[in-house]
């Protein structure tokens, strides 16, 4: 296999960035083979040991599906130009550079999944998929039933767009709460807050609890594990069948 520069094999193996690599050279924390290696040396990722503090990389193609059960506060991104808390210091101790499959707010929790295949993260997160995204929601006080036909229907946000039909029910219903299951098949920006926002509802807790069929179930609060191949078969069908589905209503 022919040569590349060091940096170039590490960030296609998805540790880090090509600048990040470079840093990391630089800074003599890579080797060939053992050795210390330079900015302009190049190696064979099917022949020499290339490693990181010690690290081997993962060999080329490995493929990562990892679920986390994100708390609350911390930011959906990998990176913080405001010195935030992230998703990223949850799956640290991840080798591979996985991105998060969508997003959730800092103030909300639950199912976030992260990935390093392109294509799997597009067939997730790509509005004519729609894969649904359920939450679990809870309410400051009483719900009426016309506010609960409303979020069903559709409810104009803040920037005049008007939701898609969802499905809402009632889980629990006390004097000071009220608990709502959502199902969703849209992805806008902070969307379930804004639509309860809409009707003069006011979120205390939100809570995303499954994405397609995967469900987040006894993962504890902080913690990642890998989807497991039945789950990545469910949320690549469950997508692939949205998309046939919406491609036959069109014709």
């Amino acid at each position: 296999m022919e040569k590349s520069r060091i940096q170039k094999i590490i960030a296609e193996s998805g540790l880090c960035s090509r600048r990040k690599a470079e840093e990391l050279i630089s800074a003599g924390r890579v080797t060939v083979n053992g050795r210390p290696c330079g900015l302009g040396d190049k190696a064979d990722p099917a022949a020499d040991i290339i490693a990181v503090d010690g690290k081997p990389l993962a060999p080329e193609g490995v493929k990562r599906y990892i679920m986390l059960n994100k708390p609350r506060g911390y930011v959906t991104t990998l990176s913080d130009e405001k010195g935030r808390k992230t998703v990223a210091e949850l799956i640290s101790d991840v080798r591979e550079r996985v991105v998060p499959v969508g997003r959730l707010d800092r103030d909300s929790e639950g199912l976030l999944l992260f990935s390093n295949d392109g294509e799997f993260v597009n067939t997730i997160t790509h509005p004519s998929r729609h894969v649904s995204k359920t939450y679990r929601v809870t309410i400051t006080g009483k719900v009426t039933e016309e506010q609960i036909m409303k979020l069903s229907s559709g409810v104009e946000l803040d920037d005049g767009k008007v939701t898609a039909p969802c499905t809402v029910e009632v889980l629990v219903e006390e004097p000071e709460r009220t608990v709502l299951l959502f199902v969703i098949h849209q992805g806008l920006n902070r969307q379930i807050r804004r639509m309860c926002a809409a009707l003069g509802l006011g979120v205390g807790r939100l809570r995303r609890i499954a994405v397609g069929g995967v469900k987040l179930g006894m993962l504890k609060v902080g913690e990642w594990r890998e989807l497991t191949p039945k789950e990545l078969s469910i949320l690549r069908n469950g997508a692939n069948s949205a998309d046939k589905k919406r491609s036959h209503n069109e014709k």
